[in-house]
């Protein structure tokens, strides 16, 4: 029963891919690893310049797996309260209160983005971490629960002016950490450039095939996909020596260019983050038709589910990014895989 189950959802998962390909062009990994994070029931954070289409993306997602879609943008000036209600005077110039972004869509919200969500303060995040753990909120003398709830946050990376850096504790909360680039194709270039019906969000997102997943099924596919996909001994032994080379990478011989990795580490990936990455894996076999995790399977996740987790020295962090990719890469490269 359980095979038939998912292979069925494969197809539509794999339909929703064909589908979102449709409208956002040349976003084929992005589309593979979000897909990955829908179905191992992970928040994500997106990395990218301004424009390159994350909003697009997400509410085409939502589009074809249903649910309540909602988006807040980060600003030095919000509270935790906005979040949850808005005040306004009425026409009967009364005050009134209204359901703020998480509330609006009750149980049924499928899809929050957090959009540059480092430009909020702190308390901000904080209120906003514990509803991603706990997916429930106190309000209005009542719990409210949100258990189809996935969290997608950007970060504004270029300007650091009234921005509040989220810190690894945070960090680790989230999945994954995907980048969304501009297409380097020059074709799909020109296309987004010139091509009208890519001018229009709405209309492009409309393009979608509605509900071709059912949002509030995700849950349970998740539980189902999670029993069945194994791992065998050696591929648990070899997940583990990823740890510890990650934690030491001086000890297994893994260089950096211009870098002592013997002082570059201070804290590897937690064992909520390896846990996550192996849940993203098991996706991964599930949706290129295998039973079992391959090499390749962590492979494919590795990047975008640790190197966000990675504190480096301080003398380290302004080039994080580029110091995690090279090291992450480098680490495959060194660890032997069966």
């Amino acid at each position: 029963m359980a095979d038939n189950q998912l292979a069925d959802w494969r197809e539509h998962a794999l339909e929703l891919e064909t589908e979102i390909n449709k409208v956002v062009v040349g976003q084929q990994r992005p589309v593979r690893l979000i897909t990955t994070a829908i179905f191992a029931r992970g928040h994500v954070l997106l990395e990218g310049d301004v424009g390159v289409g994350k909003t697009t993306l997400l509410r085409a997602f939502t589009r074809g797996i249903g649910g309540g879609y909602e988006r807040i943008e980060g600003t030095i000036d919000l509270m935790p309260n906005d979040l949850v209600y808005h005040t306004y005077l009425g026409e009967d110039g009364r005050p009134h209160v209204d359901a703020g972004p998480l509330l609006r869509c009750g149980e049924n919200l499928a899809v929050f983005f957090f959009n540059e969500i480092n430009r909020a303060r702190p308390q901000v995040h904080s209120l906003l971490l514990r509803v991603m753990a706990e997916r429930t909120l106190s309000a209005f003398n009542k719990e409210h629960h949100f258990p189809h709830m996935l969290v997608f946050a950007d970060r504004n990376q270029v300007e650091k002016e009234e921005t509040f850096e989220i810190p690894s504790a945070a960090r680790d909360r989230f999945m994954m950490e995907i980048p969304i680039a501009v297409p380097q194709d020059a074709e799909i270039m020109e296309s987004l450039m010139f091509n009208t019906r890519f001018h229009n969000a709405d209309k492009l997102v409309e393009g979608v095939k509605p509900d071709v997943l059912h949002f509030d099924q995700l849950n349970h596919m998740a539980v189902v996909l999670q029993d069945h996909i194994q791992a065998s001994p050696t591929l648990r032994r070899y997940a583990l020596d990823l740890w510890l080379a990650i934690k030491a990478p001086h000890q297994f011989g893994i260089k950096v260019e211009g870098i002592d990795t013997s002082r570059l580490v201070l804290a590897g990936a937690s064992p909520r983050g390896m846990s996550m990455m192996l849940r993203a894996a098991r996706v991964n076999a599930w949706l290129n038709g295998r039973e079992a995790i391959l090499p390749e399977d962590i492979h494919a996740v590795f990047h975008e589910t640790i190197a966000h987790r990675l504190v480096f020295s301080p003398v380290y962090e302004m080039r994080r990014t580029e110091i995690a990719r090279e090291l992450l890469t480098n680490t495959i490269a060194a660890v032997a895989a069966p």
